[in-house]
């Protein structure tokens, strides 16, 4: 299954069958490195501030930082396992509301789904004994890899000041985050982890931020573990699997692991079934659709598997393995790797890419004629074959397809032919957005071929069917997402022109795109022009998918500008007039503000703690 915010469903709990375990130490011990000691006044101040009490109102044992609601829906086995366990009070940081996303359950979106987001996430953490959840107010836009990208519309500044503050104010003992790595994975993801560790080593330093400490009266505070998710060993099930010392293949770093099967006296099951209940919650991002029950079999339960960053207030080493030749995106990260002293983070951070495919795009004499057929002449280039990207795998009569391009003048034409054995959702026109939710296809155009992130290119999402509503025929629709300019074509690009032709009975279908060079962010580099053909197959109706395909498909397909393939333009020149650099993108910066949520204003006013992590009144003032 694929959620509703487009990432791969292998990245939420529904391969999670939600896990616990006893929350124990480190099997052995680990070496410490990379934070500095101690000054003389950080120890005189520690040693004089009194030992955090849980009946504070204010302290939480342990901090889970993330980036959207749902983040943190395949840990709540663990979570709910150490309150019910051991009385650990855990606290989720959520830096949005998840506002771009998508919505399974009806048209709201930007701030409206935020506050539906929020009640979903209080509802399904509440399951592990969560009570408070900390907004930071900042927006959620589309998907995207980039870390740096996410940092500019985040403020990063800012937001890191205000994750600061609250682990001063919760005096957490663990802090538990997200993977910072950036293959694969959501820029929101890594920026959240990113910000949680400089923020665990900040906390407790005197000179970061000390506006908080002289004005605000807050004390320094160094919580003392810090982990981070680890995907890598999720295939490993039964209850003996986290006994075993495990090391992180990539970075080094020792792995823990805390098994889903446990039994919950509160709930009598399981806590792996408990955490699938929670998951089933988070409605709007289609993970109602998940099978209701976990497996029976303890060796069927998995594990929640976590890379342990620092233990006591301090970095764990491993050894560091440089790579060459890295590419800016990965470059970027082992900088920051190495500036905030854990280089061996960065070890194997970029893969290893398969070479991209390419092909030529012909030129020729007479345009074709839109209406969703190939018609003779119109489209003599290769046919491109596109091969399963993501979700189920499908035979070739459930969902398969194959594309071809030509060019007339300034014009691209893309013919997408799709055999499909069953419908998903007709969306109303109106609706017509986030196309991963139905049967769809994604053009992917980057004109300069050298682009780092989504947002210098131009990507339109294209139905070939939509629900009839008295006010059209039902008939084709298109949008941008993720890219330069999101929104209706008709109003992000109002030269494209897109087709249709539906089989009756339904057996598939055909799309066929006119997109203007002209519509793109910057002119059409001929020789690398870069491009990725997509499909988005849903066999059901409640607004999820099932089965992804790609020309080009590897990681991040619809996102990541590495794994296009170049598209060569027989015989084409730019007008001498069109700019060579992208135009600056428009992205949606729409929040919803803690303000305006009461479950929000009741936590601060039952915690002290500022509405989305904000400063305390200056004291003396």
């Amino acid at each position: 299954m694929v959620d509703s915010n487009g990432d791969s469903g292998v990245k939420g709990p529904s391969r999670r069958r939600v896990a616990a375990a006893m929350a124990s130490g480190l099997v052995g011990a680990v070496h410490v490195a990379g934070a500095p000691a101690a000054s003389a006044a950080e120890r005189r101040q520690s040693a004089a501030r009194p030992p955090a009490r849980r009946h504070e109102p204010a302290h939480h044992d342990v901090l889970f930082v993330s980036a959207h609601p749902d983040d943190e829906a395949g840990n709540l086995s663990t979570f709910g396992l150490w309150h019910e366990r051991r009385g650990l009070r855990t606290g989720v940081v959520t830096v949005t509301r998840g506002e771009g996303g998508g919505n399974a359950v009806g048209p709201e979106e930007g701030a409206p789904l935020g506050m539906l987001r929020e009640d979903e996430e209080r509802s399904a953490t509440a399951l592990a004994g969560i009570e408070n959840i900390f907004y930071l107010d900042k927006p959620d836009f589309w998907y995207t890899l980039s870390a740096p990208l996410t940092e500019r519309i985040w403020h990063e500044q800012d937001t890191l000041e205000r994750m600061v503050r609250l682990f001063r104010m919760t005096t957490p003992h663990t802090v538990v985050t997200m993977d910072p790595r950036p293959f694969n994975q959501h820029g929101g993801h890594q920026m959240s982890a990113r910000l949680a560790i400089e923020a665990f080593f900040m906390a407790g330093d005197v000179r970061a931020f000390p506006g908080q400490l002289t004005c605000e009266g807050l004390k320094p505070w160094r919580p003392r573990r810090l982990l981070s998710q680890n995907r890598a060993f999720s295939d490993l099930l039964g209850p003996d699997a986290p006994k075993e010392r495990r090391t992180d293949p990539e970075t080094g770093l020792p792995v823990i692991g805390f098994w889903s099967g446990h039994m919950s006296r509160e709930h009598g099951r399981t806590w792996a079934q408990v955490e699938r209940d929670a998951a089933r919650m988070y409605r709007t991002q289609g993970w109602a659709a998940m099978p209701p029950e976990v497996p029976k079999d303890p060796e069927k339960l998995d594990s929640d598997w976590f890379s342990v960053l620092a233990e006591k207030g301090r970095a764990v080493r491993a050894p560091v393995r440089e790579q060459g030749e890295l590419r800016p995106v990965y470059a970027e990260f082992r900088a920051w790797a190495r500036r905030v002293g854990l280089p061996w983070l960065a070890n194997d951070a970029q893969p290893d890419y398969p070479a991209a495919p390419s092909t030529t795009v012909p030129e020729v004499a007479v345009a074709p004629v839109l209406n969703g057929k190939e018609g003779d002449g119109e489209y003599p280039g290769p046919k491109l074959r596109l091969r399963h990207w993501e979700g189920d795998e499908a035979t070739d009569s459930d969902c398969s397809a194959t594309a071809k391009m030509s060019r007339h003048g300034d014009d691209l034409f893309v013919l997408v032919d799709v055999v499909d054995d069953r419908e998903g959702t007709r969306l109303e026109k109106e609706d017509a957005k986030r196309h991963w939710r139905t049967d769809s296809v994604e053009i992917a155009l980057d004109p300069r071929g050298d682009g780092d992130d989504t947002s210098v290119t131009f990507k339109t999402g294209i139905f070939p069917f939509t629900d009839p509503d008295g006010a059209g025929d039902g008939g084709p629709a298109a949008e941008r997402d993720a890219d330069n300019r999101q929104g209706p074509a008709e109003k992000t690009a109002p030269g494209m022109r897109v087709a249709s032709s539906v089989g009756e009975p339904y057996r598939g279908y055909t799309v066929e795109a006119k997109i203007p060079l002209g519509e793109l962010p910057a002119a059409a580099d001929p020789e690398r022009f870069a491009v990725n053909i997509l499909v988005y197959d849903s066999d059901t109706k409640d607004k999820t998918g099932q089965t992804r395909l790609a020309w080009s498909p590897f990681g991040s397909a619809q996102a990541d500008t590495y794994v296009w393939g170049t598209a060569r333009l027989e015989g084409y020149t730019p007008p001498a007039d069109r700019p060579t650099d992208p135009a600056e993108p428009e992205i949606p910066t729409e929040a919803a503000r803690s303000e305006d949520s009461p479950a929000s204003v009741a936590q601060s006013r039952r915690t002290g703690i500022p509405l989305a992590g904000g400063p305390l009144p200056c004291k003396g003032s």
